[in-house]
C-alpha cells in the first residue's frame, strides 16, 4: 500500500509533457522520419535503367515532373472519390453512432462496438478481395442485379469507380463510427431533457443541442476517414482496375513498377501537402460557419433598449 501511494504521489509530481513522450516518439519514428526520408529521395534522380534512386545530383526536377496534367487529373478524381466516400461514411455513421450511444442500453453497447471493430481488425487486403468476389460477374450479387434488371451486364460492377467507392466506404466506415460514438456517449442526457422541457421537439433538440456537443467527434471522424482515403492504393488496385486509378496507385506504380523512387517520392510529398492544405481549408470553413451560427444564436442578458427605440404608446382621451 505504501509503495502504491508513493508511486501515485511521484506520478502527480511529473510534468504534464512527460505523459505525451511515448506519443511523440511514435509520431517521430513512424511519421516524421519516413516523411523526411521521402522528402530526401524526392530531391534525387533515377540513376539509369536498373537503379532506383540516387542523391548524387540534388535538384527539384522531380517536382516539375510530378506537377503534370496526368497527376492532377488523377488527383481531381481521387479528391472527388474521397469527398464522396467521406460524406457517405458520415451519413451512415451518424445515425448508427447516435443509436449505439443514445438508444441502446449501456450493458449492450460493448457488443455493438465489438461488432463494428471485428471486421476492421480483419486484414485490409482480405476485406477488399472479399468485395472483389462479391462484385465479380460470377458472384451472387451480379446475378441478382442482372435478374431484376438493375444491371444490364454483370461485368459492369467490378473494375469501376463505383466499386472503388463502395470498397472505400466499407473499409473506412469504422473510423467514422467510433469517434462519433464516443462523442455522443459523452453528451449529458440531462441537456436533452432540459431542451424538451423548454419546448423543443426531438428534431430541434438533436440539431441544436446534441449535434453541436458531438461536433469534435464528427470532425475527428471526417479527418480519420478523408486522409487515408486520399492515399489508399489497395482498394483501387483490387476493385478499380484501370478505370479506378487513384493517386496512391500512381505513386505505388512509380516505386514498384517504374522503379523511380525519386519521382514517386516527389508525388508523395505533393499529395501530402495538398491533402494537408485541403484539411486546413475545410477546418477553417467549418470554424467560420460554427462561429457565425454561434454568434447568430447568442443570447445577451441584461440589455435595455435605448429610450428612443422603445415603442411609443398613444394615449386615448375619452370625453
Amino acid at each position: 500500500m505504501r509503495d502504491e501511494a508513493h508511486s501515485r504521489r511521484a506520478a502527480k509530481r511529473l510534468p504534464g509533457f512527460v505523459l505525451a513522450v511515448p506519443a511523440w516518439l511514435w509520431l517521430t519514428v513512424f511519421f516524421v522520419v519516413p516523411f523526411l526520408q521521402i522528402a530526401w529521395f524526392s530531391l534525387g534522380e533515377k540513376p539509369g535503367m536498373f537503379g532506383t534512386h540516387s542523391n548524387a545530383v540534388m535538384s527539384l526536377d522531380r517536382y516539375a515532373e510530378a506537377f503534370s496534367p496526368t497527376f492532377f487529373t488523377i488527383f481531381r478524381a481521387t479528391l472527388w472519390m474521397s469527398v464522396l466516400g467521406t460524406i457517405a461514411c458520415l451519413l451512415i455513421a451518424l445515425p448508427a453512432a447516435y443509436f449505439m450511444a443514445m438508444k441502446v442500453p449501456a450493458h449492450r453497447r460493448g457488443l455493438l462496438v465489438a461488432l463494428v471493430m471485428v471486421p476492421y481488425w480483419t486484414s485490409f487486403l482480405i476485406r477488399t478481395i472479399g468485395w472483389k468476389v462479391i462484385l465479380s460477374s460470377e458472384g451472387a450479387l451480379a446475378g441478382f442485379l442482372t435478374d431484376v434488371g438493375l444491371v444490364a451486364d454483370p461485368h459492369d460492377l467490378l473494375n469501376t469507380r463505383g466499386a472503388v467507392l463502395l470498397g472505400l466506404i466499407y473499409n473506412y466506415l469504422p473510423l467514422m463510427i467510433l469517434p462519433m460514438y464516443v462523442a455522443f456517449d459523452r453528451v449529458d442526457s440531462a441537456l436533452g431533457e432540459a431542451s424538451k422541457d423548454l419546448g423543443a421537439d426531438r428534431l430541434r433538440t438533436f440539431f441544436q443541442v446534441t449535434l453541436p456537443l458531438a461536433r469534435p467527434g464528427i470532425i475527428a471522424g471526417i479527418i480519420l476517414v478523408f486522409i487515408p482515403m486520399m492515399g489508399d492504393y489497395v482498394t483501387p488496385a483490387v476493385l478499380g482496375g484501370a478505370k479506378g486509378t487513384m493517386v496512391g496507385s500512381l505513386i505505388a506504380s512509380q516505386f514498384l513498377t517504374a522503379q523511380n523512387w525519386a519521382l514517386g517520392s516527389a508525388m508523395a510529398v505533393v499529395l501530402i501537402l495538398l491533402t494537408m492544405l485541403i484539411v486546413v481549408i475545410a477546418i477553417a470553413l467549418m470554424w467560420c460557419v460554427g462561429w457565425l451560427l454561434h454568434r447568430r444564436s447568442k443570447l445577451v442578458i441584461g440589455t435595455v433598449p435605448p429610450p428612443d427605440t422603445r415603442p411609443h404608446t398613444q394615449e386615448v382621451v375619452t370625453a
